[in-house]
């Protein structure tokens, strides 16, 4: 467990979808999901203050631990009101509004917890991340959806641009493997049902996808200032120099056919950086796995890139560890950021063969060593909310 550990088995394109153990599950369509097995929530909080958590929370604080241990950042009094937290979360404590709502239903209101409230809403992932580091700066949420995560991300880079902080702790979480998600997000049809071959279920811009696969987890990464990194000899993975966003506009859970609100934030990305679209050398994609999804977000790539679209590596590491939802954003920026570090991208697994629409080098199978300058991470949501977000690699100044 841990960034470096997870960062290994993507590049060894270890898959992490196995059938559902949180809950009994056989009589749902979907059965599967990439669930973190082995996982002790005391490891990180003690028992006492487990009580006041749902699993969201447990994951953002042992993500940041892991993301301040690798970043080596000390949150000194003189640097405390300096150091910001920004957590997203699409659902947040799901896990705890469905156990309590069953207490409820069973023996009335005085047997639910008091601390259901703060144990589920969405902005208590911040919330604890910043009591644990003693972070006085700008303490925050997002809760857009699948674009959380990378929404909390560009929101604090633009919090360190604008002189408000000097570092920020951000991400996102989420813990949505619930009976009530996995039927909801059934009873839409966006599920794979591929249950009798759970390690080939996720599987982005295949002839045979299916639906996506829900994932659990959290993506928390250290931004700081240029100067401030500096100034401590900071180990600095990547640089972070553009953030977009765009809407649809057009359908609460569909893109436009078009790609349009893509290839905007893209494109808006792009500008922020001050780069071309010639300079991107990786995109680790939204791609996960659905059959309108996956072609809209190629088309998107092919419209924005034109020419160079055929020179992109192009992969979805959602095809091993499924689809986080709010915090599949934060995890893919730290994913995007690596492969610039160790110029290295992903791989896609599960993908034999592309469906029609589907043009683009997905990386298949296996990962590749080559040059990486700059990456960039998108992220779409329901609602029509999409973000994007630009790394480079740091030659120092």
């Amino acid at each position: 467990m841990g960034t470096e550990t997870c960062w290994r088995a993507l590049r060894e394109g270890r898959n992490g979808i196995k059938r559902i153990t949180h809950f009994d599950a056989s009589g749902f369509p979907c059965q599967i999901a990439g669930e973190i097995r082995g996982f002790d929530p005391l490891d990180f909080v003690s028992r006492k203050d487990s009580r006041k958590m749902g699993r969201f929370i447990f994951f953002a604080l042992a993500a940041s631990e892991f993301a301040m241990e690798m970043s080596g950042l000390k949150v000194t009094p003189e640097l405390s009101t300096r150091t910001g937290v920004y957590v997203g979360s699409g659902i947040g404590g799901f896990d705890i509004i469905e156990r309590e709502h069953a207490k409820l239903l069973k023996a009335g209101p005085r047997r639910v917890t008091p601390f259901f409230i703060p144990a589920t809403i969405v902005n208590l992932a911040s919330g604890h991340v910043s009591i644990r580091w003693n972070a006085k700066g700008p303490n925050s949420a997002t809760a857009t959806a699948c674009t959380s995560g990378a929404h909390a991300v560009g929101d604090s880079f633009r919090l360190i641009q604008n002189g408000y902080a000097d570092a920020m702790i951000c991400g996102g979480a989420e813990a949505a493997i619930t009976p009530m998600s996995i039927a909801g997000f059934g009873a839409m049809r966006a599920l794979s049902t591929r249950n009798d071959d759970p390690a080939g279920a996720s599987r982005p811009w295949d002839i045979d996808r299916d639906g996506f696969v829900v994932g659990e987890g959290a993506g928390i990464l250290v931004l700081e200032s240029l100067e401030g990194a500096l100034r401590r000899d900071a180990p600095i993975i990547a640089e972070m120099t553009g953030y977009g966003q765009s809407g649809d506009a057009y359908h609460i859970s569909a893109p436009a056919e078009d790609g349009d609100g893509a290839v905007r934030v893209m494109r808006n990305a792009l500008d922020d950086a001050g780069i071309s679209t010639v300079d991107v050398d990786y995109v680790n994609t939204h791609g996960t796995s659905t059959p309108v999804g996956d072609v809209i977000e190629s088309r998107a790539v092919e419209s924005l890139f034109g020419d160079h679209a055929k020179s992109l590596a192009v992969s979805s590491t959602k095809s091993m560890t499924g689809h986080l939802l709010g915090g599949a954003g934060g995890l893919e920026a730290g994913i995007s950021a690596l492969a610039i570090r160790d110029q290295v991208a992903p791989p896609t697994v599960n993908l034999s063969r592309p469906g029609e629409g589907c043009n683009l080098d997905y990386v298949p199978g296996v990962a590749r060593e080559m040059e990486i300058g700059y990456s960039l991470s998108n992220s779409f949501g329901f609602g029509g909310t999409n973000g994007a977000l630009v790394f480079r690699r740091f030659n120092g100044r």
